[in-house]
């Protein structure tokens, strides 16, 4: 691999020098001119006009602060000015800090973390200590993903590349008003940039050291007439190496043909070494037509390919009896950026759905949307409609122990979803102004997964199924309507009250069925053919009201202080990936789950101090939790249970500051310090594997009754911390540009994030504590004064820190939990990117 890179390193810097030559001929060719700036993109008819001004960044020669304007509350308001806790990053920000990926933006913000799965929902999102298990597909996230206003419900939605950026805003806490159903712990909001009104071409390369990687991206952005632009924006990326090593080696597998009896042995040849090897490539087409100032229609299309070598890459053996895992007693457990995985044998591979011919771990998500915004702007009312379709589909084989065991999987999953949004907002030059707005949504989720273990096989059956021990196949189909609306006084002139409220109505049909079993296994799996629950169904109707009340005052232009009383509601549902189990008593209560409701108080102060040199911003907020969807494994029934079970509460205190001084131009100073006690008040929930009676997993034996949906032994979380919740975090960080001189502009920026420590698991394992770490973030830049060029070297988590983002006990380990006599099971971590290194050049147009 080091002499590919390195041949791959010098073709690159070769690349560069030339590139950097080309941006100056070009120049003394075009005497007088200067780069176009990207214009932002957003909800039309509403920001458009305002953001090209905010993301445009103040002149090096007069410092102080960059405003950036949002739209948080579904119009175009400062930053500074919303009675919203949200954190903005403009497009600058996340390209000189490589924020081009959710799980990058969350390693970049405190108090946000995204866990990448293998399986399930692909992810989960927490804010502030609240989120949801990624064991289950048919849970949407408590951390809503929003695209150009439109709810991308998703985990997988990770796979997405975003680039070519406007700005992210990261909005915490309950978000129902604005963003609609399973907004209850925050939003991520990200916005693509539209045409602007000058030509722009750009093009960007870069190379990432630690995995290999080469990437490249393409922007042109042009007015085709004088009322219609064009924004076509590309990128690629291969990657030859991974983020982590694995140490597997070849396993033997024997199966046992059902038919006769007779058993085989067979090789599992250890997985690439070096994961995840990913390649991408992203795509997005952007017309934007306005014809006058009172018309706005945009249309965005785009799409995406992402595919991996391996699946499940970041999943690592942190904690194990003797050091070893359960599996194979020569792996080593530890925290670092390792695995243990192997490939399918071949003959299963060369029979088994979507598996890969050779055997080998994959994932490969794609996916493609199509957005229609148009907004009309009446003298004093403001009509917008979004509409869109999006669509995904993701497979893979995984090593699904992911601890050197034998359990394989397969599945084919997809998702769709139709979407149209109608608002109307008034600006009368009175007291009171009115927003009202309605939402229709139809979706299809489609889900299938074959699952290999215990050396299944059968002759007798059809060629697909011979060593599958059990098929799963299921369908849920959603549709959803709802309406909302606000009321806006101002009471006097610094002083605004809002009330709204959003009534939501959801129903949704779906089934679960197991179309094949083991004929060896219809002990453990119930099969479609059984005469009772052969098929689980599930038809859901869904009914919510949720307000949203804001009192906000400024006193000056540059003070505001606020508080609101919010409420947000995420949707039940049905679990499309669990385990119709035989053993289970009522399996189809085990896959449905009702809604999960956020209620509670936010207060704030947002000031703009020292003639626009100083940003302090403190929020106070408490936040309970109710009905939360809880997703387990239960190893006495060998099934996936999800259910709804106790209450919650976030609650703390957030500070950032800036600091931009007038007399040193170009330098940032920036912080954030927060405090989050984030805890279970009432949750009885079933006990981690090899969890023992002096553990606390004591409540059967003491003849407590267990709450619906738990069928085994279970214990008192109350006062325990949820998942990924440290009470502290906190970052610091610098930014610097100056002009050098002779046409040259400087740049650099370190950021530092600390976090303390914290359970990575939703159910207490003491064994899944992260301690607590810091990560360090620097780039250094060189460019033209005019920035027709840029080389710059990033660099993100420099100190090459491995810590958890989740964790849990590993499928097929630990026993005897309930007793004094347990094993405590291996615990499966979810961890971090390593170090990487990436040198990247940008030239403009």
């Amino acid at each position: 691999m080091t002499t590919f890179a390195s041949s791959r390193a010098r073709l690159l810097a070769s690349s560069v020098l030339m590139a950097v030559a080309s941006p100056a001929l070009a120049q003394e060719a075009q005497p007088g001119t200067s780069p176009a700036t990207s214009a932002g993109g957003g909800d039309l008819g509403v920001a458009q006009a305002a953001e090209p001004q905010a993301q445009a960044q103040a002149p090096l020669t007069s410092g102080g602060l960059e405003d950036i304007v949002v739209t948080a509350r579904r119009r175009a308001e400062s930053v500074q000015d919303i009675p919203v806790s949200v954190q903005a990053i403009s497009a600058e920000e996340i390209q000189q800090r490589d924020l081009t990926s959710l799980e990058k933006i969350a390693a970049a913000t405190p108090q946000f973390t995204v866990s990448r799965s293998s399986n399930g929902a692909g992810a989960q999102l927490t804010m502030r200590g609240i989120g949801s298990s990624a064991t289950s597909i048919g849970i949407e996230q408590s951390v809503a993903v929003v695209v150009d206003s439109v709810y991308y419900g998703q985990g997988r939605v990770i796979n997405e590349g975003f680039f070519d950026l406007a700005r992210v805003e990261v909005l915490k806490g309950p978000q129902a008003l604005f963003f609609g159903k399973n907004a209850t712990a925050g939003v991520i909001s990200l916005t693509t940039a539209d045409p602007g009104d000058r030509a722009e071409y750009i093009g960007r390369v870069g190379y990432e050291f630690r995995a290999d990687q080469l990437y490249g991206e393409g922007i042109v952005s042009t007015p085709l007439t004088d009322t219609l632009g064009l924004r076509v924006a590309i990128r690629a990326s291969k990657m030859w190496g991974g983020y982590y090593e694995n140490l597997a080696v070849a396993d033997p597998y024997t199966t046992i043909n059902s038919a006769n009896g007779a058993s085989t042995l067979r090789t599992a040849p250890a997985a690439a070494r070096l994961q995840p090897q990913e390649r991408e490539l992203i795509g997005r087409i952007t017309l934007k037509y306005e014809p006058d100032d009172r018309l706005t229609m945009t249309v965005k299309a785009s799409g995406s390919l992402n595919e991996t070598v391996g699946n499940g890459w970041n999943y690592t053996p942190v904690n194990c009896n003797n050091g070893v895992t359960t599996a194979n007693p020569t792996y080593a457990c530890r925290r670092d950026f390792i695995q243990y995985q192997n490939d399918l044998p071949q003959a299963l591979a060369e029979t088994l759905p979507f598996a890969r011919d050779d055997g080998q771990l994959y994932n490969k998500y794609r996916s493609w949307q199509v957005t229609g915004t148009a907004s009309y702007r009446f003298d004093n009312v403001t009509l917008t409609s979004i509409t869109n379709y999006n669509w995904n589909n993701n497979r893979f084989t995984c090593d699904c122990d992911f601890l050197g065991g034998d359990v394989w999987a397969t599945e084919d999953a997809s998702y769709n979803a139709f979407s149209e949004e109608l608002r109307a907002q008034t600006d009368f030059d009175a007291p009171v102004n009115l927003m009202v707005g309605a939402l229709y949504q139809k979706t299809r989720r489609d889900f299938y997964q074959a699952v290999v273990f215990a050396g299944s096989e059968d002759t007798r059956v059809a060629p697909s199924n011979r060593f599958i021990s059990y098929a799963k196949l299921s369908r849920t189909d959603g549709e959803t309507l709802s309406g909302y609306g606000q009321v806006m006084w101002k009471i006097a002139p610094t002083l605004e009250a809002t009330a709204g409220v959003r009534y939501t109505h959801e129903t949704k049909d779906s089934y679960f069925t197991q179309p094949y079993v083991n004929a060896s296994l219809t002990g453990l799996f119930r099969p479609q053919s059984a005469a009772v629950n052969g098929t689980l169904f599930g038809d859901q109707t869904f009914d919510d009201w949720s307000p949203d009340f804001t009192l906000s005052w400024k006193p000056t232009d540059d003070i505001l202080l606020y508080g609101a009383y919010k409420v947000a509601y995420k949707s039940g549902g049905f679990s499309n990936s669990a385990i119709n189990s035989a053993l289970a008593t009522n399996p189809a209560r085990d896959l449905t789950f009702n809604p999960e409701k956020g209620r509670g108080f936010e207060a704030g102060v947002k000031t703009t101090l020292a003639d626009n040199q100083l940003r302090f911003n403190v929020t106070a907020y408490s936040i309970e939790y109710t009905n939360l969807q809880i997703d387990y494994f239960n190893s006495q029934i060998f099934a996936y249970i999800t259910y709804n079970a106790g209450k919650a509460r976030s609650e703390g205190v957030e500070t950032e500051l800036e600091f931009a001084p007038r007399g040193l131009p170009g330098l940032t100073l920036r912080g954030t310090l927060n405090y989050n006690n984030s805890r279970y008040e009432d949750f009885l929930t079933a006990c981690y594997a090899g969890q023992s009676i002096a553990q606390g997993c004591s409540l059967t034996s003491a003849g407590v009754a267990p709450p619906a949906g738990v069928a085994a032994d279970f214990q008192d979380l109350s006062g325990v911390p949820t998942a990924t919740a440290p009470k502290w975090t906190a970052t610091a960080g610098v930014a610097y540009d100056t002009v050098a001189g002779s046409g040259l502009k400087l740049g650099g920026s370190a950021d530092m994030r600390y976090s303390g420590s914290y359970i990575g698991s939703g159910f207490g394992d003491p064994r899944t504590r992260q301690a607590a770490y810091a990560v360090l973030d620097a780039g250094i830049r060189v460019g033209s004064e005019d920035e027709r060029w840029e080389a710059a070297l990033i660099g993100k988590n420099l100190t090459n820190k491995y810590y958890l983002i989740g964790a849990g006990t590993a499928p097929l380990t630990g026993s005897g939990t309930g007793t004094n006599n347990v094993v405590p099971g291996d615990i499966s971590g979810l961890g971090s990117f390593p170090r990487t290194v990436r040198l990247q050049l940008t030239v403009r147009y």
